[in-house]
């Protein structure tokens, strides 16, 4: 059996009863990264053999853990934090999987972007998820227009290095849109930002953007 095993995105405890009782009877955990998840199964007192699954080696590490699956043993997938597969390596094994007829199933917990989404006050019934944009301004400028006329709510993620200039090109292609940024999420200093996106980039230029961000920006129908 594969699982994939959704992982707190800040906040241990919002980790599920489900989640460590499937990390405590795996055979095997597939981590994004091995330090992190070893630190979070030894805050739960669990002790499991890793391997390391990411976007650097999905397919070599990919093509093991289908020789444990195949050979009867099971095996819980996990990311540095929320859910695998969003935006983090997953896809290209549960793929695998369905090939083969392995069981694959899901334990589910907490995202950021379904979080970020309702905490940003703007619609939540219809969103679109579009993930990281291109670092480049060019590429990513044309990233955003593919979604310019779209209706409903928009959701990114970025990091704290491109959040400002993801944001300034972001006025360009949309206009001055109402938006949010949510960054530190589930964690001490939790902070949601909502404004136009004239006034997100004027706060982030006064305040040193840190943490991961999720940026959410209203679609056409909400303006």
């Amino acid at each position: 059996m594969l699982y994939l095993v959704a992982t707190p995105i800040g906040h241990l405890q919002d980790i599920s009863l489900r989640a460590l009782e499937t990390l405590r009877q795996v055979d095997l955990v597939a981590s994004e990264d091995t330090r992190k998840t070893g630190m979070l199964l030894k805050h739960f007192e669990i002790s499991k053999p890793q391997i390391a699954f990411h976007e650097h080696n999905e397919g070599k590490a990919g093509r093991k853990i289908m020789e444990r699956l195949l050979a009867g043993q099971s095996v819980a997938v996990v990311s540095n934090a929320g859910t695998p597969g969003i935006s983090d390596p997953g896809y290209t094994l549960v793929r695998a999987a369905i090939e083969e007829n392995i069981p694959v199933t899901m334990i589910p917990g907490a995202t950021a972007v379904v979080m970020a989404l309702v905490l940003s006050g703007l619609p939540a019934h219809s969103f679109t998820y579009r993930g990281f944009a291109p670092r480049k301004s060019g590429k990513r400028q044309r990233f955003l227009t593919v979604d310019v006329a779209s209706p409903h709510t928009l959701v990114f993620y970025e990091s704290p290095y491109r959040v400002l200039p993801f944001l300034e090109d972001a006025l360009v292609v949309y206009g001055d849109r109402p938006a949010a940024i949510a960054n530190e999420l589930t964690k001490l200093y939790e902070n949601v930002q909502r404004g136009t996106l004239s006034e997100l980039i004027a706060y982030l230029q006064q305040n040193d953007p840190r943490g991961e961000y999720v940026v959410v920006i209203a679609g056409v129908t909400s303006l």
